[in-house]
């Protein structure tokens, strides 16, 4: 059980956030505020934004200037920030079959994924369903695939 809760606040920051470009994305906050309650033009609220998005983007830029320049002599900075980037997920979640079934194994699921691609692009053609659900767990590593006519492309 755990005796203390985190707080948002004490979550890393982004290599490229530095106290510069925080107050300008808090100033750009207060303007989108203020001009949703109607204190502040929207031209002015536009402005804002620009500023802060050019001086986002060129802060990332020089950051990953930096680490590509200082890679041999620190390589823990540079890998630390590529899986810093990575978002990757391992497994997908549970689906849910037509008929109502939940599926969980791997191999399911891909089946189920498989029939949704196949009936999304093979609506208007009912000869190419016919042959994807015949060809449904045979070995097409001896055989030859199906032929495809061109009114079927």
């Amino acid at each position: 059980m755990p005796t203390k809760r985190k707080s948002g606040k004490n979550a890393r920051k982004p290599a490229w956030m530095n106290k510069e470009l925080l107050g300008k994305l808090k100033r750009k906050e207060e303007a989108y505020r203020g001009w949703k309650q109607g204190q502040g033009a929207w031209e002015e609220y536009r402005e804002i934004v620009r500023a802060a998005r050019d001086q986002v983007r060129k802060a990332k830029a020089l950051i990953e200037l930096n680490l590509a320049r200082d890679i041999k002599d620190n390589k823990k900075s540079f890998y630390r920030y590529v899986s810093d980037k990575r978002k990757t997920r391992e497994n997908a979640d549970p689906l849910w079959k037509e008929m109502g079934d939940l599926v969980t194994r791997d191999m399911e699921k891909a089946e189920v994924l498989n029939d949704s691609f196949a009936s999304v692009f093979t609506g208007r053609c009912s000869s190419c369903t016919a042959q994807a659900s015949e060809g449904k767990g045979r070995d097409w590593e001896n055989a030859e695939p199906p032929p495809v006519g061109e009114d079927q492309v």
